[in-house]
């Protein structure tokens, strides 16, 4: 699949400093930069000052807040030297992301604590291109990054977002900056980093629009599959996630989940919910796992983990799963999770885990 990172990166700086070179020698401390209540002036530092946060947050490998440290320019840097830092800025976070390996995950706050590598690249990108649009309104000028690298990260850090036919005009309303027809105007609005859940073993890596788009379609999703690859199981829950998504209704933490080994980084299957919690609280989890890993127990010790999970949520009061009457081995793993039998027919067994407040 097409990677989030360094090239991307590079991409959309060179395409900001090169627009906002043609107006570097204007006074950009006297011109408000679009709706903000920052100058043009400020808004370029600070397109800097996150990208290097950003990279700092890599290299650091910091996991509990963000390291302590800044950037300030010497006195006297003109607006050509403002840009010039852009630069440097952007090129050390390309090159960080480009070294930092792919299981390494680094504090940010929003909204589950952590980003990957492609989550800080995603999130660097959009400062890039949100806060160049304002500086150009600001300025006057004519902005209008890429598509495909708008759509790229709208896949990635708003999976909550419903896509529409022009991916800078859906990218512009998400960040509170458009409008677009038949949706309410944004006004307040966070990037959304997949979500992680921790296991003994394993690591449950929540699938992104653009990582459920490559395997729906045979790919690898951007995960080292151990054996063969994944299961079909995997592929079907991809291709749902990915329906949702284009409808507007995905809800990240309640999608799926690829089964990542800690030894290794190696996926070892796909667990997912059918979807969010219904009215009584009840929500569903269906899961595989590829052939090559089978035997191993991985499932029961994924199953218990998004199962407790879940369960912690406010909105949750049990959790069901079911398997055919044949499938004995399923059987066995649901069970060895806790889960009770609670129906069943002559097809399909239904399992129930119930909660405190179940």
């Amino acid at each position: 699949m097409r990677s989030m990172g360094g090239e991307q990166l590079e991409e959309a700086v060179a395409g900001a400093v090169a627009l906002l070179r043609t107006a570097a020698d204007r006074d950009w401390e006297a011109v408000l930069a679009g709706r903000l209540e920052w100058s043009c002036r400020y808004t370029a530092e600070h397109i800097a000052s996150d990208l290097i946060a950003y990279a700092g947050q890599l290299a650091g490998r910091a996991t509990e807040a963000y390291v302590p440290f800044g950037i300030t320019l010497d006195d006297g840097t003109d607006n050509e030297g403002v840009l010039h830092v852009v630069e440097t800025a952007g090129a050390l976070l390309a090159a960080t992301v480009r070294t930092t390996p792919r299981e390494v995950r680094a504090f940010h706050p929003y909204p589950f604590r952590s980003a990957d590598r492609e989550g800080f690249a995603a999130m660097g990108i959009t400062e890039v291109l949100a806060h160049t649009h304002d500086i150009a309104e600001g300025l006057g000028l004519t902005y209008e990054p890429p598509a495909g690298l708008c759509a790229d990260v709208l896949a990635r850090i708003f999976p909550h977002v419903q896509p529409g036919t022009g991916p800078w005009r859906t990218l512009l309303w998400a960040t509170g900056r458009g409008e677009l027809p038949g949706r309410a105007p944004v006004t307040e609005w966070r990037w959304r980093n997949n979500l992680v859940i921790g296991a003994e073993r394993l690591t449950l890596q929540g699938v992104t629009p653009a990582a459920a788009t490559d395997l729906a379609a045979g790919g690898d999703g951007g995960f080292e599959w151990v054996g063969s690859g994944p299961f079909q199981g995997t592929r079907d829950a991809a291709g749902m996630l990915l329906k949702a998504y284009e409808a507007g209704v995905h809800r990240p933490e309640w999608g799926v989940f690829v089964l990542v080994r800690r030894e290794d980084g190696r996926a070892v299957g796909g667990m997912g919910f059918h979807g969010a919690p219904d009215e009584e609280g009840r929500v569903e989890i269906g899961y595989d796992v590829a052939e090559a890993a089978r035997g191993h127990g991985y499932a029961t010790e994924a199953l218990r983990a998004l199962s407790a999970w879940a369960l912690a949520r406010e909105e949750v009061t049990s959790v069901f799963a079911t398997t055919e009457q044949s499938n004995l081995a399923s059987q066995a793993v649901i069970v060895r999770a806790g889960f009770t039998r609670v129906a069943g027919d002559e097809e399909q067994l239904a399992y129930e885990l119930r909660g405190a407040r179940g």
